[in-house]
């Protein structure tokens, strides 16, 4: 059985990533969008990205971002793996030489397949819950049940997850990858150590 990645988004202090990281995160998530309460400048980002131990992934999350800023946070910023959660096109996300995952709002009349089929070229899609004005982060989770079975490109399944329910979400979804941030702060933007090692113990009970 593949194990399932773990990754702990819209990290803001070192001590939460570390928390992450030694919890057996796979990743984190450092968010560039200026309206979220998770937003990180690109210094206080790469703070973070330094601190960390190696083999963990460091993923940027933008928001329809100008190319330009995408570019001059690349060149302050360690990341790894771009993941974008706007109305990109696949030839944006596709244009900064990093590899990328799309974010798309599950919702009734949503077509999955088309997604995929059109974003192609990303490492996965991230799918999360369908709230008006928001981007993620919501703590709002959606229908799994909306996800259909044979999409082409890897599942990281986000919107509402918690320890609580982590174990139950791999077991019915079957993703590559969960993606965590509300479900483990005790504050937006603040991540609370015990939940992130609760969470990924959760997830990997579901394993096996």
């Amino acid at each position: 059985m593949t194990r399932t990645a773990v990754k702990i988004c819209g990290i803001t202090r070192s001590e939460d990533g570390l928390a992450a990281a030694h919890a057996g995160a796979h990743a984190i998530g450092l968010v560039f969008h200026p309206r979220s309460p998770r937003f990180v400048v690109a210094a206080q980002a790469r703070a973070l990205a330094d601190a960390l131990p190696p083999f963990v992934t460091v993923v940027g999350l933008f928001v329809d971002p100008d190319p330009a800023v995408v570019r001059a946070t690349l060149q302050q910023v360690p990341l790894q793996l771009l993941q974008f959660h706007g109305d990109e096109s696949p030839e944006l996300c596709a244009s900064f030489g990093l590899p990328f995952i799309k974010a798309v709002r599950v919702a009734p009349g949503v077509d999955l397949l088309q997604c995929a089929r059109r974003f192609a070229a990303a490492k996965g899609l991230l799918l999360d819950a369908c709230v008006e004005g928001a981007h993620g982060g919501t703590g709002q989770a959606f229908e799994w049940g909306l996800i259909p079975s044979g999409l082409p490109l890897p599942v990281v399944l986000a919107g509402g997850l918690t320890p609580e329910n982590v174990g139950q979400a791999i077991r019915t979804v079957r993703p590559w990858a969960v993606d965590v941030s509300s479900g483990v702060e005790r504050e937006k933007g603040i991540k609370d150590a015990a939940r992130i090692a609760a969470f990924i113990r959760g997830a990997r009970d579901a394993d096996v």
